[in-house]
């Protein structure tokens, strides 16, 4: 094997070892990625794509949609997802509704596209953002500590000292 061959195929080689590592440190799940656009990007105010992977861009929460907003507050969310009740000690700290007035020619005022959602610390320190009805709503109190009963992200009930409201 003659030395010009033996420096191409050691070229060669060390093309591959950079390509692999390239793709290795720099694929969208990598954390070496998110480590490096911590130091490349400020993110304090942003929503969106946290990994890196190419999905919707991030932009201000103010510029989001209610939709955008209640979309990403779901993706971001990590409550259980089981089809049975769970029942946790929690306190409401933040109360947060989403709703389209329409007021008719006949002077009919109705309400479409409501959405009504709690958002609870549990006693390990987790927020949970739990959806209701309008009725619970207004009847759930702010920084009671009570029984949470959630399925799948909706309220089914809330115990606390004085009363007990449901969904």
């Amino acid at each position: 094997m003659t030395e010009q061959l033996k420096n191409l195929l050691i070229l060669l080689a060390a093309i591959v070892v950079v390509l692999i590592l390239v793709i290795l440190l720099f694929s969208g799940k990598s954390s070496f990625r998110r480590l490096l656009s911590l130091f490349l990007e400020e993110r304090e105010d942003y929503e969106g794509d946290d990994d890196g992977d190419g999905g919707e861009r991030a932009m201000p929460v103010k510029q989001q949609t209610p939709t955008q907003r209640r979309r990403a507050a779901i993706e971001e969310n990590v409550q259980k997802r089981t089809s049975e009740p769970i029942v946790e000690m929690a306190t409401l700290v933040r109360k947060s509704d989403d709703r389209l007035r329409v007021i008719e020619s006949t002077g009919q005022v109705r309400l479409v596209d409501e959405y009504y959602e709690l958002i609870f610390v549990t006693r390990k320190g987790q927020k949970l953002k739990i959806e209701c009805s309008a009725d619970a709503y207004e009847k759930v109190p702010f920084n009671q500590q009570g029984s949470l009963t959630y399925k799948r992200n909706t309220l089914v009930k809330f115990k606390y000292y004085e009363d007990t409201v449901f969904n």
